[in-house]
């Protein structure tokens, strides 16, 4: 009887021996569950989040999808205390096994699963948890986990045979999902205290560790007292360990947790539209037209254009990787230098919320306190504010997603008008509240809108950039995506095109209204704000500093609107909608405000247009280069027509429709152009000094939202001033080397009067060209003098054509 028990019990032992062996084999071999072969173990998963970063080497944030927002770092960029919490805490063998610690896996078989203490420690080491990271799914039952542990087993294994023990130590903790977005040990610190991973203090080292146990539940930020105490674990772990004296454990147990908390994602921070503006041109695909609209025409034609014109348009899918796959922002780990400056961009956006969130929002508020009509124009009709709110429902999000489900227009429509709980944002900050979807979408309607560009006229490199007011709530980018009518700062191109066809600023044209006579048959009689000087003859200079309309009509009446067609495309203008009509002269078209800024650098290079420059490099995971953007400079138009646009709009700013900009402190030469369209429906200033070009545009949502008032809906008063406070901020940081000193460059043997508007070709060779620019401008009798806004200039009578 005995011996039958001794065979039944090695019988069932070598059993067990050979179902393991067996177990073990067929899970070596992928027969049961996945197992990487030698490639995969060579080279693991390295999905890491790519970084953008600006000009003067500031993090701006990273591109990620799920919870890939993983920064690689290296061992010797760790902090040491974050290694030895580690493996004081998860693996105290950790230097001594291969992969396995049979003893911590006897002892959680044991204390765990024989005698239920669930306090006893897990038996995994820092090698299997990597393991588990790398390749196993989250298990959706026990025994899915169960089964998991013999392969992450064997894949710890031969982990260990590939890499040395700091490298399984540098992977773990660039893998490891620290919660808010926060994947790998970089972003950790980042996230939770503001640091690189090497300036991270013991204690702080101790509390990301103690999160590897189960993030959520010591999640730091919604539980620290319960992180708190799972940090002390971790101070006494290296305390009896010996990595920490007890003296020294103590003393940083009695420190508070000191979060520095903030995500670290490409839609919070500074820069959020140009974030977003590069993750869409960088990650575009070649354009084919089965993917746009009917409507989508003109969309169509501008990115088949930058596909083939434009290096970073669609970067990451014109390049491949040394693998031979195409880039992707999310998961190669690039680092993307772009042009802006962090401190500019810092500036442009407080400029923007001075001006517009704290002075202008305010008063249009009070424009709509007993408007019937609110947010629309109270002198619009009831049929069309009806018109305009029917149209915005079914362009919101509530009415596509209802109508794609399937609901009646009834339906809809009723479910517009019950009363739901909400969050909804103010310029203080989110609040709760309770109303309907109908009455949101008008509380949105009712804030004001703008966008911002500033650039290096001399490289093209995109200084500032700024698409609105708020990227989380207001996603739309009015900064290079949105276009609206441009109004008087259209005049420009028109009078750079006569410049350039041998007209002078000192030659002069009747201010007079009249009647044109169009060619299809229609007639047209544009407005003008202001009768001062009429029916004199006055100089081009004079018109375009008080933005004369009548001028501006009677100079396209003289040369081609089609020719002027051509020349804005020159300008790098991309709408190519843009009609050939006598319209155009006034700014009927719609530009961006990116557009417009880079045009206008033209004027202060002798006629050398520089295209937007977002990206000067960017770099593989490896830190290699592996491109490079040079400044792309176009000619636009001849030196001197360059020459006589920046006297002829230093006119503008130092005694016409910009002299506010005077009277805001900014000293500094400069030129420029307001615009205003009908109704105050959009208020522009773009203007350039001798190194910056910039521009800004103020308007509502809709075009039937405006100021009732053009004393605060021009652009002299809603847009001009964004562009004064950024200047104010720009010069006074002089490390950033821009100075109010500039002076413009005068083209090689043009010479020109410091009093006057003459300007004669030099002759004499080698005579000294240089001058100071023109500071001065005529005032004709009965005009205002320098120093007052010359008029509400206006896109005016562009709506009074008639076909």
């Amino acid at each position: 009887m005995r011996k039958k028990i001794i065979i039944a019990m090695w019988v069932v032992l070598l059993s067990v021996i050979g179902g393991v062996v067996g177990l073990l084999f067929m899970v070596n071999e992928g027969m049961i569950g996945y197992m990487p072969d030698m490639q995969a173990l060579s080279n693991p998963v390295d999905k890491f989040a790519s970084q953008i970063v600006t000009g003067d080497g500031k993090l701006m944030g990273t591109y990620s999808y799920g919870a890939t927002n993983r920064l690689f770092t290296e061992y010797d960029s760790i902090a040491p205390a974050m290694v030895e919490a580690l493996v004081a805490t998860e693996d105290e063998r950790f230097y001594d096994h291969s992969g396995i610690d049979f003893r911590a896996l006897l002892r959680a078989v044991v204390k765990r699963g024989v005698m239920g203490q669930k306090s006893a420690g897990g038996g995994s080491t820092i090698t299997q948890q990597l393991a588990k990271q790398l390749y196993s799914e989250h298990a959706t039952s026990t025994m899915q986990r169960l089964l998991q542990k013999p392969i992450e087993w064997l894949i710890a294994v031969k982990l260990e045979r590939y890499y040395t023990k700091q490298e399984i130590i540098t992977m773990y903790l660039n893998y490891f999902d620290f919660l808010h977005n926060a994947v790998g040990i970089k972003t950790a610190s980042r996230t939770y205290f503001n640091k690189e991973p090497h300036e991270l203090t013991v204690d702080e080292c101790a509390m990301l560790v103690g999160m590897c146990k189960n993030p959520s539940y010591f999640n730091p930020v919604r539980v620290p007292e319960r992180a708190q105490e799972r940090r002390d674990v971790v101070l006494d772990q290296m305390a009896k360990v010996g990595y920490l004296s007890e003296s020294d454990a103590e003393m940083y147990k009695a420190k508070p947790l000191a979060l520095n908390f903030h995500r670290v994602e490409h839609n919070t921070g500074i820069g959020c539209y140009v974030k977003e503006y590069l993750r869409q041109i960088l990650m575009a695909n070649k354009p084919d037209p089965d993917d746009y609209a009917s409507w989508q025409k003109q969309k169509y034609t501008e990115d088949s254009i930058a596909w083939e014109q434009d290096p970073i348009y669609g970067w990451c899918n014109k390049n491949v990787d040394k693998n031979g796959n195409h880039y992707n922002l999310y998961t190669d780990g690039l680092k993307i230098t772009c042009s802006l400056d962090s401190r500019m961009q810092q500036y442009a956006e407080e400029a923007m919320y001075e001006h517009v969130v704290k002075y202008l929002q305010p008063i249009f508020n009070s424009e709509q306190a007993s408007n019937p009509n609110k947010p629309y124009f109270r002198g619009l009709s009831a049929n069309r504010v009806a018109a305009d709110i029917a149209r915005a429902k079914k362009q919101s999000g509530r009415y596509v997603t209802m109508k794609a489900a399937g609901y009646s227009e009834n339906e809809i429509e009723n479910s517009f008008n019950v009363p739901v709980e909400m969050t909804v944002y103010t310029p203080r900050g989110e609040v709760d509240t309770v109303m309907t979807p109908l009455d949101s979408l008008k509380y949105y309607k009712g804030f004001l809108h703008s966008g911002f560009v500033c650039m290096d006229s001399e490289t093209g490199d995109v200084k500032a950039y700024v698409g609105g007011l708020d990227y989380t709530h207001f996603r739309y980018d009015m900064a290079g995506q949105g276009r609206r009518q441009v109004g008087s700062t259209m005049k420009p191109y028109l009078y750079a095109m006569a410049m350039d066809n041998g007209y002078g600023p000192d030659d002069k044209a009747p201010n007079v209204q009249k009647t044109y006579h169009l060619p299809g048959g229609g007639h047209w009689t544009p407005r003008n704000g202001s009768r001062a000087c009429y029916g004199q003859m006055v100089t081009l200079k004079w018109a375009l500093a008080r933005s004369n309309n009548w001028v501006s009509a009677w100079l396209i009446s003289q040369l081609d609107p089609g020719m002027l067609v051509d020349l804005v495309h020159e300008f790098g203008i991309r709408n190519y909608n843009i009609k050939p009509n006598m319209t155009l002269a006034l700014g009927s078209c719609e530009i961006s405000v990116l557009e417009m800024v880079s045009a206008y650098t033209a004027f202060a290079h002798q006629g050398m247009r520089r295209a937007p420059r977002f990206v000067t490099k960017i770099q593989d995971s490896d830190g290699h280069v592996i491109a490079n953007f040079q400044p792309q400079i176009h000619h636009v138009i001849s030196s001197d027509a360059a020459w006589k646009m920046v006297i002829l709009m230093q006119g503008v700013v130092n005694g016409g429709t910009g002299s506010r900009m005077r009277r805001m402190g900014i000293t500094a030469p400069m030129a420029g152009k307001t615009g205003t369209t009908n109704d105050n429906t959009d208020g522009w200033f773009v203007g350039y000094t001798p190194r910056l070009s910039f521009g800004a545009w103020v308007g509502g949502d809709e075009r039937d939202i405006h100021f009732a008032s053009g004393a605060i809906g021009q652009g002299a008063a809603a847009a001009l001033p964004i562009c004064a406070y950024f200047l104010k901020k720009v010069y006074a940081d002089k490390k950033l080397g821009y100075s109010p000193n500039e002076r413009f460059e005068i083209p090689e043997g043009l010479k020109t009067s410091r009093t006057g508007d003459r300007y004669h070709r030099n002759t004499s060779e080698g005579e000294d060209a240089e001058g100071d620019v023109e500071e001065t401008t005529e005032v004709a009798p009965g005009e205002v003098s320098q120093g007052e806004d010359a008029g509400h200039e206006s896109a005016g009578g562009a709506s009074t054509a008639t076909e």
